[in-house]
């Protein structure tokens, strides 16, 4: 795995300074369906990626954003979005990073996300903790919804009636809600105790997938909205602090 986790913090800090480097200079933006676009240097980012992986580990999967999926049944699977946050990129909004998830067996094993602006690496390996820029971090210790601080999916327009009902009572619950355009950002948020909890509705694997050894060695806890155990062919999750999970989730699940 060491060879691995080093290409994948290789891979996303070179991506992430590349889109730092070009903020505020795309030159395309195309359209891959309702509301949900690409820029240029998304597809720039993830060829650095890619370009490593395949390089050094021609034999491992890959399922990435924009490039597709390429031998998910391989032992080793590497889960990429060189550019999760897109729609605040093209903005000018600083909230983005890169995610590199690491897949063995279908379970993930470890993860890397660079969020360029703040110059922070999050990186775990299944087993050896998780760590932000070097430093060991944990989940908060919030145990009572009052005190917490959650965030919520921002694309209610998929499917308003049951994201609202879930939202509204989320709300009654817990201290406030946040929304930030970038599963990178909550996710590394949740890892390092700066929020407690987020529900994902409509998110896919290359969004969460390398978070979830993150969360996970951090103390928190990443379940599927319905299924419960995350997997490389989830949509959606609950990410907590661990503490907090079955509350949160017994309330999106009442609405689905």
């Amino acid at each position: 795995m060491k060879g691995m986790m080093d290409l994948a913090l290789r891979a996303a800090r070179e991506a992430g300074d590349f889109l730092l480097d070009n903020f505020g200079k795309i030159s395309l933006i195309e359209s891959k369906g309702d509301r949900n676009l690409v820029t240029n240097l998304d597809k720039e980012a993830e060829k650095i990626i890619l370009d490593k992986i395949r390089s050094e580990f021609p034999g491992h999967g890959i399922i990435s954003e924009e490039d597709g999926v390429r031998d998910p049944d391989k032992e080793y699977v590497w889960i990429i979005d060189p550019l999760d946050g897109t729609h605040n990129y093209i903005r000018n909004v600083p909230v983005f990073g890169v995610s590199i998830g690491i897949v063995r067996n279908k379970e993930f094993v470890g993860g890397a996300v660079y969020m360029p602006f703040e110059k922070e690496m999050y990186a775990a390996e299944k087993g050896a903790g998780a760590h932000k820029n070097g430093a060991r971090i944990r989940v908060s210790s919030k145990s009572d919804l009052r005190d917490c601080s959650l965030s919520f999916d921002s694309s209610i327009r998929y499917s308003p009636d049951v994201m609202l009902k879930v939202l509204g009572e989320l709300s009654k619950e817990v201290f406030n809600v946040r929304m930030f355009g970038s599963s990178a950002r909550l996710l590394t948020y949740v890892a390092d105790g700066r929020i407690d909890a987020a529900v994902e509705f409509h998110d896919f694997p290359w969004d969460f997938a390398g978070s979830v050894a993150i969360i996970e060695e951090a103390g928190g806890k990443i379940s599927c909205l319905k299924q419960g155990k995350i997997s490389c062919d989830s949509v959606g999750y609950v990410a907590s602090n661990g503490i907090l999970h079955d509350s949160i989730r017994k309330i999106v699940t009442s609405y689905l």
